[in-house]
């Protein structure tokens, strides 16, 4: 079977299950789960498999399912990621009663990914594939609900708090040798793919100031920690100057104790913050000048502090030759001029954790409206969101796995990862 004769083989395969494809995707957008806790999302892919006869793995990560359809020859192991998580978006038109809604799109990864699956099953074109593809539907991509995540981590279901962070660390991509998936892109419901752009990278931090409780009338007997969360704050504004754009800075604490009664000097204190960045160079910047923030503010008013340090997620580095190949299938599915490169998305991904260790792209795809996490975030266009990315995500990895895997196999020989595996997790488990 020549190239062309494979490509369009495919597409007819996902045409042909076109429905059974939105259906799924339109199941899981009215059932919004939150990390870890994807149970009938889970429940759903797994059945999917089951019915195609596709052998899997599950659990990974508590809700995880990773599927392989194995070509004839042996060959590199190319990923196709769906992610399972929602988020919390009180008022969004798909929430569900505890505000719950896939309004960040992942619904839609989830029908690509099992569109692709079916694409390259029902075409038959494993019997020329020199590799294996694995489908793999993820968890808890979303940094959310953290409370939960800790309670899961002390009955010993996780370590980390990111889905791929915890996959990293069980072993389940030991055996996958690049990966790639396709996000929604917001604002956008024109077919458009957006390609070689990059995510910030993020740490994130609990902060505790204590001070010295007393009554509000007489707070020259107390150490009001208010003051010294008032005054971190003032001093995070004051570095921002500081901050090169390039390095791509942010800090943005909340407040989430002021103090427990209005006639009571506050002795507790709770600020809640992410410090993102371009690099982790750059993260270690904004982290040292939080921590300069805390020390002095809680210095001056005479107060102590603690500080949690959770692991977040490093910047996206996405692989120009792997979004080589994907470029390619995006024009011959898309048509022309139908790629934007190079655009900034300032949120955080664990998709970077994985970019860290092997070769990976996260393209986003029109066909959406609204900005991600808020109520407006819509699917405009099925067709663009779960049938045209599922084509490109299965005409990549064909084309990848194909005329001997040449294609993978001259992605891996180039490809430096950042980190190793080991390196990544040391990483992890130094925060």
């Amino acid at each position: 079977m020549n190239n062309e004769n494979i490509k369009l083989s495919i597409i007819s395969a996902i045409d042909q299950y076109s429905r059974e494809i939105t259906a799924i995707g339109d199941e899981i957008l009215q059932n919004p789960e939150t990390g870890f806790f994807e149970e009938n999302t889970s429940r759903i892919v797994r059945d999917f498999f089951d019915k195609e006869n596709i052998s899997y793995q599950y659990p990974l990560a508590v809700t995880g399912i990773k599927a392989t359809i194995k070509g004839a020859h042996p060959g590199p192991n190319v990923c196709i990621i769906g992610e399972m998580d929602s988020v919390k978006c009180v008022g969004h038109p798909y929430a569900d009663a505890s505000g719950r809604a896939h309004a960040c799109g992942h619904n839609a990864q989830i029908a690509a990914m099992i569109g692709a699956a079916l694409g390259i099953k029902k075409s038959g074109i494993a019997d020329n594939m020199h590799g294996s593809i694995t489908f793999f539907a993820v968890p808890a991509e979303e940094f959310i609900e953290l409370e939960a995540r800790k309670e899961l981590k002390n009955q010993g279901k996780i370590s980390f708090f990111g889905g791929k962070q915890q996959l990293i660390y069980e072993g389940a991509f030991d055996d996958v040798d690049m990966a790639m998936m396709i996000h929604a892109q917001p604002n956008e419901p024109a077919g458009k793919m957006y390609v070689q752009g990059y995510n910030l990278g993020f740490v994130a931090k609990n902060i505790t100031i204590h001070g010295r409780a007393a009554h509000g009338s007489t707070p020259q007997y107390g150490t009001n920690a208010l003051n010294a969360a008032a005054l971190t704050i003032l001093g995070i504004h004051s570095n921002r100057e500081t901050f090169t754009e390039e390095d791509r800075i942010r800090i943005h604490p909340i407040i989430t104790k002021g103090g427990d009664i209005v006639n009571s000097v506050p002795d507790e204190v709770c600020i809640e913050t992410y410090v993102r960045g371009a690099s982790p160079e750059a993260i270690k910047k904004g982290v040292q000048a939080l921590e300069r923030s805390v020390s002095g503010a809680s210095a001056m008013i005479g107060a102590t502090f603690d500080i949690e340090t959770i692991p977040g997620y490093l910047p996206l580095k996405e692989n120009p030759e792997l979004s080589e190949v994907f470029e390619k299938n995006t024009e011959y599915i898309l048509g022309k001029d139908k790629t934007v490169y190079g655009k900034e998305i300032t949120g955080s991904t664990d998709t970077g954790d994985l970019s860290m260790i092997m070769p990976v792209i996260q393209p986003s795809i029109g066909g959406f409206c609204g900005a991600l996490h808020s109520r407006e975030f819509e699917i405009t266009d099925k067709e663009t969101a779960y049938i045209s990315s599922a084509k490109i995500l299965a005409l990549t990895a064909a084309d990848l796995l194909t005329d001997e895997a040449t294609k993978a196999k001259n992605i891996i020989s180039s490809f430096k990862p950042t980190l190793s595996k080991q390196e990544y997790i040391n990483y992890l488990e130094a925060k």
